[in-house]
């Protein structure tokens, strides 16, 4: 008698876990490379500008010195978190401990998902905007909390949303997700903001967590505002930041949390628990970088202004609405009608069709939530000749010859 097939089961943390709808999407594009088709990847938020030069030579020379191979330590070396303490300081005006309340980790996602892990559990429950960065839904999900989604917004009226849904559970949320400038729709805040959301989510006894990936990429003048700039933020919340963006080091993986002493302790514990911190010359050329290279932000913030307007000239092109954002590395916009029914579908079949199309990889709208279909986010990570030629792909699959020559 043959025995029984061995069955493996994944944890109900698995079963948990919202559909990946990009899956389809990476699976395709891949394939297509495979091809050796001339995929333009404007779908995910991966820069391709170098990591400026000074960087990189620390990382060669920390690299050669055998005493940097040995294990690290989890919470990132002491001479990191200074830097970052003296960054906040200078840029933001924030005091921070760089022994109590700043934390290096291993990329902001890692930081983030771990931090979720620590601080929710079975019954607790987040509060997210729709749409979302998927790590903004997965990390709490896998913590097995529940997953509470508000649409989207930046003023009053969404903070008066939030309140209200605060007001009508029990037990209370335990978490609030904030992410400003926004990943994916590109939507700022000013420092108003911030003070109102604190006094919200402090009368109501919830945390807050501030992904600011992406806050020092800024457009005609703006500067977005720091979550702990604002007074009472590190009562009650902490903020992420990361090397990826502004200093294209985003295969570097270095991040960083800050803020709430007791909530960096209980990152640290679980980061004590799960890895022994990243390879040490990482962090020490991340240390030269924030010396060195600080004005690498601003000067990749003027790249992505550029592109920004090369994507925005071909959106018009095509008729599509957007808000030309102010911040972040991502045009956020909305598929003309007839262009979605074109593709038979949703925004996933769109984006599928795109690629065989006009050989343009997009992010589809729904991948990030109910109130992202019909919507699809446009990176700004190519060259402004490469993103010219996406547009012109984009422009011949989708108008009649006669309009796309009229246009």
């Amino acid at each position: 008698m043959l025995p029984s097939p061995f069955i493996i089961e994944p944890s109900n943390r698995i079963a948990r876990l919202p559909p990946y709808l990009f899956g389809r999407i990476n699976k395709m594009k891949y394939e297509k490379r495979v091809a050796g088709v001339d995929i333009i990847d404007l779908g995910m938020g991966n820069p391709t500008d170098p990591t400026p030069d000074a960087v990189v030579a620390k990382l060669a020379e920390a690299a050669r010195d055998p005493r940097n191979h040995r294990y690290s330590i989890s919470n990132g070396i002491a001479g990191l978190r200074k830097e970052v303490a003296k960054r906040y300081r200078d840029k933001f005006g924030v005091t921070l401990d760089p022994e109590t309340e700043v934390i290096v980790t291993i990329g902001s996602k890692e930081g983030f998902s771990h931090l979720c892990l620590a601080l929710l559990g079975p019954g607790d429950t987040a509060i997210v905007p729709d749409p979302a960065f998927p790590a903004h839904l997965y990390a709490p999900a896998m913590a097995g909390a529940n997953v509470l989604r508000v649409p989207l917004g930046n003023d009053d009226r969404f903070l008066s949303n939030i309140e209200q849904t605060i007001a009508g559970l029990y037990p209370k949320p335990k978490l609030a997700i904030f992410n400003y400038p926004h990943n994916p729709t590109g939507m700022t805040i000013d420092p108003a903001f911030w003070t109102k959301a604190i006094d919200l989510c402090r009368r109501h006894g919830v945390m807050v967590l501030s992904d600011y990936a992406y806050g020092e990429i800024n457009f005609d003048g703006y500067k977005a505002p720091s979550f702990l700039a604002a007074e009472g933020a590190k009562e009650i919340g902490v903020e992420f930041t990361t090397m990826s963006k502004s200093f294209n080091m985003a295969g570097w993986r270095v991040g960083f949390c800050c803020g709430n002493k007791e909530m960096v302790k209980a990152l640290a514990t679980i980061k004590g628990y799960y890895d022994y911190g990243h390879f040490a010359p990482v962090w020490i050329a991340s240390v030269i970088a924030l010396r060195q290279a600080g004005k690498t932000p601003d000067l990749q913030s003027e790249i992505y202004q550029k592109r920004r307007e090369v994507v925005c000239r071909g959106l018009d092109r095509l008729g599509w609405i957007y808000d030309r954002p102010r911040a972040g590395m991502f045009v956020w916009a909305k598929i003309a009608d007839a262009h979605l029914a074109s593709a038979g579908g949703g925004t996933i079949e769109f984006c599928l069709k795109m690629m065989d199309d006009a050989k343009v990889a997009l992010a589809p709208g729904r991948a990030f939530g109910e109130q992202g279909e019909t919507w699809v986010r446009v990176a700004l990570v190519e060259n402004e000749q490469r993103l010219e030629q996406a547009m012109r792909n984009l422009q011949r699959a989708l108008l009649p010859r006669k309009a796309a020559r009229k246009k």
